[in-house]
């Protein structure tokens, strides 16, 4: 089947004629957080079919977006992973999920979640001048799912899993506030119960400015 276009000579309508297509950015968004094999991305697109899978990713790589390459042994398999094109391309999709945060409202019964979406999330939108010169250690316990985030003096890394020593903050809330404070539709200090924060308050501030300085108290 010749893939659609919109058959016109503009910027937006060229990207849009590789992006345009259903479960593309969701997939650049899986291949985003590394390397891929095809089983991992079925696995992170609930509701994909194999059938269209395929088909997105090899027009992605017709298009020079993807690319197919081999692990070496023991565990010899084929993986998916971005191009140069591809990560320029998946990179600008952030300001697109930071206008899709603000506007993600309390999660449906439905709705299907992963923790490694918020950690690329926080790894993508985390403002590096603000960590420039910080060097904090934040632990975050969000439902049931435990991350932390590393933040060294402009770099910043998000993973699974608790602290590897002892954080300067801990922060337990539930998915609904913790979505609701980082796009910004609710200010830290207005989430009461459903947010608490343990540790350097300086640290908590820190924090609020690298990655939701809009649910940040005026006064802050």
């Amino acid at each position: 089947m010749a893939k659609r276009t919109y058959g016109q000579y503009c910027a937006l309508a060229r990207a849009f004629d590789v992006l345009g297509e259903r479960w593309t950015p969701l997939l650049l968004r899986e291949l985003a957080i590394g390397p891929r094999r095809y089983a991992d991305l079925l696995e992170g697109l609930p509701g994909v079919s194999p059938s269209l899978l395929t088909q997105r990713l090899r027009e992605l790589e017709e298009d020079g977006i993807v690319r197919r390459s081999y692990l070496p042994p023991p565990a010899a398999r084929a993986v998916y992973e971005l191009t140069d094109d591809g990560v320029e391309l998946a990179t600008a999709l952030v300001p697109l999920a930071r206008w899709g945060a603000r506007r993600l409202h309390p999660r449906r019964e439905d709705e299907t979640f992963s923790l490694s979406w918020v950690l690329l999330f926080l790894r993508a939108t985390a403002d590096a001048t603000v960590a420039a010169g910080v060097h904090d250690l934040y632990e975050f316990h969000v439902d049931e799912g435990v991350f932390h985030v590393v933040v060294d003096d402009g770099r910043v890394d998000a993973q699974a899993g608790p602290a590897p020593r002892s954080p300067d903050l801990v922060v337990r809330t539930d998915l609904d506030t913790f979505a609701a404070i980082g796009g910004g539709a609710l200010l830290a200090s207005d989430a009461g119960e459903r947010l608490h924060a343990a540790g350097d308050p300086e640290a908590a501030q820190r924090c609020l400015r690298l990655f939701a300085p809009a649910a940040l108290a005026p006064s802050a």
